[in-house]
């Protein structure tokens, strides 16, 4: 088992906070770009700055 400072991180394009794999992300850690639903949706509408 892995400490949690262990756990990749990458660093959220529309926030700019980083964030840690989770399990739930075992399977799609290479395509995921976002830390949430609500970075995912501001991304989309382009909204961010």
């Amino acid at each position: 088992m892995l400490k949690k400072s262990e756990l990749p991180s990458k660093l959220c394009p529309v926030c700019k906070r980083p964030f840690s794999w989770r399990r739930k992300w075992k399977k799609d850690w290479q395509n995921v770009k976002y830390c949430s639903h609500k970075c995912s949706k501001l991304a989309k509408s382009n909204t961010y700055t």
